[in-house]
């Protein structure tokens, strides 16, 4: 026997099972690989699925956004209208005018189909409760009896803030009487605020958000700036969210935690809603306070402020009722100073150009106008440090001195270089923190189009007041007595 060959052979055999095992084990680990590659790109797709928004045929995929994140987009044939209440008696010398609210409150209603959604502070469309019998409640008292007509028809739901004392509460026992569902929501019991909004939701496409309250005065004795947006259903869907926390808030009357996924929003600063307002590429989104009342996705109101203030590069112009770096109704008093630093901030590190318009009426605070008057001399040309304060002074003749809580700039807005932002809060600590309200905020930075921005609209009104006779200067020397 050959044992060499046969060794040989042996050899030669175990060669090719070796060789024949190693092609099998890297054919194994091939496949192995491929495995893993395809176990990873579909748990990556997945993962992808989970956290995109899904976006209707209706609604096609959003283009770049103006801001660093992406939002949804809509499709809707949105309309927006700035809407102004200028009190009886104010005359000013500028072609910059705007519709009614009162002509916008009846636009709405004579637009509804099927439902009409209002969170309010309180109601008085009468002047029952001043006694004055003052004619130009007649606006007031259209709107309550055309939504009191309507109420039989529609569904119309009213959140509203639960009456404290004496409160007058003839309206909604008329509504109520009428058909209109109502709720209460306690938020004094919730957050130690007062439910301060105010807004309309219609058919769920039509909105309207400013600073009128249920109020005759709102219409004809006060000064006030809001927006009505027509056909902007996804909008419209997400000012409902809202709506509807009230709406649970006052049945529950407990704040959820966390919020069902129901009430969450994929519309913020961050990553706004695009669509098209008046056919103008527009980024929108919705802010509300106070944070305890945000579901998930939702900025609340004062990061909405601050993050406009931010992006600002040449100029903030804001006017407001109130403004106190405090926590207004608070005891023992507390300082808050996230606004009035951000203010000072802006105006020194970006030499950000500030006007603050604010109102001076027989119910200011005296507190007021130290904190103004420190901001105010934050003014220094020489090192283009430009922050200046004035006051804006609604005239009254002696009759209309009667009237109660009227003849006063109720306004809430601010815009910039880059936004606009329409609101529903007085701006102290208290607003943001324990108070609902809510704000719209609009950037139409990427327009090209002839009609005007929201942006650029807000603007002049800001001008008209601020370059008027209404408006006066505040100094060192000013005194609130004399002004006011």
């Amino acid at each position: 026997m050959k044992t060499d060959v046969a060794y040989n052979q042996l050899v030669d055999v175990e060669r090719r099972r070796q060789e024949a095992n190693r092609k099998a084990q890297m054919n194994f680990r091939c496949v192995i690989a491929l495995l893993t590659v395809a176990t990873v790109l579909l748990a990556a797709t997945a993962l992808h699925i989970l956290l995109t928004p899904k976006v209707s045929s209706s609604h096609p995929a959003p283009s770049s956004s103006l801001r660093p994140h992406r939002g949804e987009s809509c499709s809707d044939p949105c309309t927006i209208v700035v809407v102004e209440s200028i009190p009886e008696g104010l005359v000013f010398n500028s072609s910059t005018t705007h519709p009614t609210i009162f002509q916008a409150w009846l636009n709405l209603m004579g637009e509804a189909r099927s439902s009409i959604d209002i969170a309010s502070f309180y109601w008085t469309l009468t002047n029952e409760d001043t006694g004055t019998h003052e004619p130009t409640a007649n606006q007031g008292e259209t709107v309550l009896k055309t939504l009191a007509e309507v109420s039989g028809k529609l569904s119309v739901r009213i959140a509203v803030n639960t009456p404290q004392g004496s409160q007058p509460q003839a309206d909604l026992r008329l509504l109520n009487d009428s058909g209109a569902d109502i709720r209460t929501v306690n938020v004094r019991e919730l957050t130690s605020g007062v439910l301060h909004t105010k807004f309309w939701v219609v058919d769920k496409k039509h909105i309207y958000i400013g600073s009128a309250n249920m109020d005759w005065r709102s219409l004809t004795q006060v000064k006030e700036l809001g927006v009505v947006v027509y056909n902007c259903s996804c909008l419209a869907a997400d000012l409902g969210k809202i709506f509807e926390a009230y709406w649970l808030l006052g049945d529950s009357q407990s704040i959820p935690s966390p919020w069902p996924k129901s009430f969450a929003t994929l519309y913020n600063k961050d990553t706004p809603l695009q669509l098209p307002l008046n056919s103008t590429p527009s980024n929108v989104y919705l802010s509300s306070s106070p944070p305890s009342f945000c579901a998930a996705g939702r900025t609340p109101d004062l990061q909405s402020i601050l993050s406009v203030m931010e992006d600002a590069e040449s100029f903030i112009y804001i006017a407001v009722m109130n403004y106190l770096p405090t926590m207004e109704f608070s005891h023992p008093k507390r300082y808050w100073a996230d606004i009035d630093t951000q203010l000072r901030r802006v105006g020194y590190e970006k030499r950000v150009k500030v006007r603050l318009l604010i109102s001076c009426w027989a119910s200011t605070q005296p507190v007021m106008f130290p904190f103004l008057k420190s901001l105010a001399s934050v003014y220094d040309p020489k090192s283009r440090l430009d922050i200046q304060v004035r006051l804006f002074v609604v005239p009254a003749s002696p009759k209309q001195k009667e009237i109660p809580f009227a003849r006063v700039n109720h306004n809430k807005y601010m815009v910039t270089d880059k936004i606009a932002y329409i609101g529903t809060s007085n701006w102290s600590g208290d607003y943001f923190v324990n108070t609902a309200g809510s704000a719209l905020v609009v950037n139409q930075t990427a327009s090209q189009s002839s009609e005007p921005t929201v942006q650029s609209q807000l603007k002049a009104v800001f001008e008209r007041d601020w370059d008027s006779a209404y408006s006066t200067p505040l100094t060192r020397l000013s005194n609130h007595k004399d002004l006011c």
